[in-house]
């Protein structure tokens, strides 16, 4: 039933068609207005998300939330990225309760269920009615009036079933279904992290993770314009940009250029900004679409008015003049690291892409040290738990000749002693052999790797 799984209703598993002699039926129109607004945009932004049609944030950032009340929206979050989070086990807990556990359900009809367990499981101030009355309306207003008979019937088992217990041990292929991840993410994490660290990583995937909670907040001075003030990220995100401003070469007797090779969405570019004072900032990205998204948003603060834009491909690197003394290069990854608050990656993401990325990947990073000037540094990121898309993205480049790893460790020191990471904050075991890695529900922040690299 999951997104990967298909989505169409299998020869031989049709469900039984409601009989004539039941009497009329709401028609599709009649049964939509039935249903809450926050449960319609919720449904149809599921069903765009499972064709490939948009990202969950975006259609939650678009005209199909806008003319809903604050209410409705954070509802209408709740349920779509609570959904995605727990599909796989909202499907399994299906499955066990359907006649024939291997029929294949139309993707309208499995949505309506997902939506309707997951309020029922994981929500506890939706009255248990509306849930299982609103998935079957669901079901009737896109078109499949004949699986409503099983919906009110798997819905209603669920509400009336009790609560599993708690398990003295669970398998990893038992945590994963009952976290909502694919096993075989799961089980790279435990080879490469142990057990412990992969049952953390996949309960805190089933929660947002919250902001700030590394950094020390920066208060404004008096008359300050807020435009001063730092950009909203992710703790994981900012650590990378903090670590990429204090590697910074020291002693240059010029002014410093630093490139940020892959910057969209442009958070860690504007971090680059307030800490690096009057150094030279090239942002770069290979979508024209997403560098000028990008743009728009460095313009609203005052201390990344001096960063230049442009659209170029790291990867071709040659054709950008000049060498630079910092360059960061955060590069497009599965985003393994980051499922809390991107869901759906675990549905789509498919363990042979990740290969393909791995070479994308190592052509940025040739090209990024292409612009490197000697003594510069570059940092090279990603968002990725997997280790083909970091270390040895690393390993197949570090062994030429010029570059050295710097110790990630004594920047991490710095920036605990300059007052950015707050007191307290325990980031030792995120770093080992001078490489940062950090883990969901093992650090206090999504999954982000980088190493520091100095052409010598």
């Amino acid at each position: 039933m999951s997104a990967g799984q298909g989505s169409t209703q299998g020869k031989g598993a049709r469900v039984r068609k409601r009989p004539a002699a039941a009497g009329p039926t709401l028609s599709a129109g009649e049964a939509r207005a039935k249903v809450s607004p926050a449960r319609l945009a919720a449904f149809e932004i599921l069903l765009l998300v499972g064709q490939g049609k948009g990202h969950s944030d975006e259609l939650l950032h678009s005209e199909r939330t806008d003319g809903l009340s604050p209410e409705d929206r954070n509802l209408a979050t709740a349920l779509v990225m609570g959904v995605l989070r727990w599909q796989i086990a909202l499907d399994a807990r299906v499955r066990g309760l359907l006649q024939r556990p291997d029929q294949r359900l139309a993707e309208p009809v499995a949505i309506a269920l997902r939506m309707g367990v997951f309020q029922l499981l994981h929500m506890d101030r939706i009255p248990a009615h509306a849930a299982l009355s609103e998935s079957v309306e669901l079901c009737r207003a896109a078109g499949e009036p004949h699986a409503t008979g099983m919906v009110n019937a798997v819905l209603r088992k669920v509400a009336s079933a009790q609560r599993p217990g708690t398990r003295i041990f669970e398998s990893a292929a038992a945590f994963a279904e009952r976290l909502g991840h694919p096993l075989w993410m799961v089980e790279r994490w435990v080879a490469a992290y142990g057990r412990d660290a992969a049952l953390a990583i996949c309960e805190a995937d089933q929660h947002e993770h919250g902001e700030g909670g590394m950094f020390a907040e920066a208060e404004l001075a008096e008359g300050e314009s807020p435009s001063a003030t730092l950009p909203t990220m992710d703790d994981g995100s900012r650590l990378v940009a903090e670590i990429a401003a204090a590697a910074m070469p020291s002693g240059l007797d010029h002014p410093a250029r630093v490139w940020d090779c892959c910057a969209a969405p442009g958070g860690k570019t504007l971090i680059l900004a307030m800490r690096l004072g009057e150094a030279e900032l090239l942002a770069t990205d290979v979508s024209a679409k997403r560098l000028a998204q990008t743009a728009a948003r460095l313009r609203r603060f005052a201390y990344a008015e001096r960063v230049k834009c442009g659209v170029a491909d790291a990867a071709e690197a040659k054709r950008l003049k000049g060498e630079f003394d910092l360059v960061l290069c955060d590069v497009p990854c599965s985003g393994t690291g980051t499922l809390a608050g991107n869901p759906e990656i675990r549905h789509i993401l498919k363990v042979e892409e990740l290969a393909r990325q791995a070479a994308r990947q190592e052509r940025i990073l040739r090209g990024a040290l292409d612009r490197l000037a000697p003594g510069g540094r570059l940092v090279y990121s990603t968002c990725s738990l997997e280790p083909e898309e970091c270390e040895r993205v690393v390993e197949a480049v570090v062994e030429e000749a010029g570059l050295r790893r710097v110790p990630v460790e004594g920047l991490v020191g710095r920036l605990a002693a300059v007052g950015i990471l707050k007191d307290g904050v325990e980031l030792g075991s995120a770093m080992r052999d001078g490489v940062l890695r950090t883990m969901p529900g093992v650090h206090p922040c999504d999954g982000f790797f980088a190493v520091v690299l100095e052409r010598v």
